[in-house]
């Protein structure tokens, strides 16, 4: 196992380039299933995450091919194999090969997905979708049972909006026979994505990026060529970490539209930052003032951004107040920075960030992805070196963060942790 170490007080300086989006990617490569010939996807994100879904796929026996960024998955040979627990256990996003599986061979056997713990998060509405359309899922020994006789069109209503249920139905249902409507869609980019590659495969869908999305069955998919987008959440961290230890930074290859909810709230704290069509500059920043911050779902401000962005507020002047809306369990890096000096208190669902703080270096665990990000960024800012352990979340969705953030100017290692570090985290 290994830690992550930051020499803290290093100012940001040069252009990082962003990678392709996780979101995205943790659904395109299940998708690719679905086609009858090889399918190649460039501009993958070099994290764990995707590492996790192509034995999956090879598990199921389809051919990966991978070069540099760029993955081609020949479905040709796949077979319908269950796939218990194990490498399911730690990819929350292998759900989407649920809906894959279903749409192309009409059952499907998965364990329970795992991944970050961030409260409950059902897949009640995935399944009430596979229902709809006609399959019977049942929970035997731990495991998914996805059956049907044959998948047919139907309107589906969201009862809360969700991105893995409105792309886990999208695959089902290219492949059934004819036409159906989701309602209360999730509205994320990635989600335009997926339907792009899909659409790109020979799928029929209407509406992809609006609350209701319209899909006509077809016979069959082919393969195809796709460029995945930016990453909008690894371009808001390196964001972020340019407004708290920048003199200067261009993160490049990103959609500024993706990320207004963000700069809208950087601009409000005094960051003057400048947009190109495909570039984003953050200057060095001066006297921050505090916000306030609510998560919502796209194109309101991103849960998966709060962490980060908490790390950003201890900088800041004054009082600011973070709602959480979305995972009730995404204030598990407070504590982490409290251990950092940071003064935060935190209310049911709201943390109250009081600053500027002076952050000191400290041993801390990432509990999640995001919650890794957010120490990262604090060890940035801090006096001393900050010692990071739990770094395999961050490797879920952050590509080549240690060559990333040292091509800025940063200073960050990775060590081996020794036997007794080991035991001292495992018994916590």
């Amino acid at each position: 196992m290994e830690k992550l170490k930051i020499k803290g007080g290093r100012p940001l300086k040069g252009t990082v380039k962003v990678s392709g989006a996780k979101n995205s990617a943790v659904a395109l490569v299940p998708a690719t299933i679905l086609a009858d010939s090889p399918v190649t996807i460039e501009g993958l994100p070099n994290i764990s995450d995707v590492e996790i879904l192509q034995q999956l796929i090879e598990d199921l026996g389809g051919t990966v091919t991978v070069d540099g960024d760029e993955m081609t998955v020949d479905p040709t040979n796949l077979v319908s194999t269950p796939l218990p627990n194990g490498r399911i256990k730690k990819l929350r996003a292998s759900y989407y090969l649920m809906g894959a599986m279903l749409g192309k061979f009409k059952q499907a056997v998965i364990g329970m997905p795992g991944g970050c713990y961030l409260g409950p998060r059902p897949i009640d509405q995935h399944i009430k979708g596979f229902e709809a359309l006609g399959a019977v899922v049942t929970n035997e020994q731990g495991a998914i049972y996805l059956r049907a006789e044959k998948l047919v069109g139907a309107r589906i209503y969201l009862d809360v909006v969700s991105v893995g249920a409105t792309i886990n139905i999208m695959l089902a249902a290219v492949l059934a026979e004819g036409k159906t409507i989701i309602e209360n869609a999730a509205k994320e980019p990635e989600i335009i994505d997926v339907a792009t590659l899909l659409t790109n495969m020979g799928a029929n869908i209407k509406g992809a990026g609006t609350d209701v999305i319209r899909i006509e069955g077809v016979e069959s998919l082919h393969g195809c060529r796709h460029t995945i987008i930016p990453d909008r959440i690894e371009a808001g961290t390196y964001i972020i970490a340019a407004a708290v230890a920048g003199e200067g930074v261009i993160i490049d290859n990103v959609i500024p539209h993706h990320l207004e909810s963000l700069t809208a709230k950087l601009r409000e704290m005094g960051v003057d930052i400048e947009t190109s069509d495909d570039q984003i500059f953050i200057p060095k920043c001066y006297n921050l003032e505090s916000v306030d911050v609510k998560t919502l779902v796209y194109p309101g401000f991103a849960t998966d951004l709060q962490q980060p962005f908490t790390a950003l507020l201890t900088k800041a002047i004054g009082s600011s107040v973070v709602t959480e809306t979305i995972y009730g369990a995404r204030f598990k890096h407070v504590d982490e920075l409290r251990r950092m000096n940071a003064n935060i208190k935190v209310e049911g669902s709201t943390a109250i960030i009081s600053g500027p703080a002076e952050l000191q270096g400290a041993k801390v665990k990432a509990s999640d992805l995001r919650a890794g990000a957010a120490l990262v960024i604090a060890g940035l800012a801090a006096d001393g070196i900050t010692e990071i352990t739990g770094i395999e979340h961050i490797d879920r969705g952050y590509s080549r963060i240690v060559e990333k953030l040292n091509g800025l100017g940063a200073r960050v290692w990775r060590e081996e942790m020794t036997a007794e570090e080991i035991h001292e985290l495992e018994s916590i």
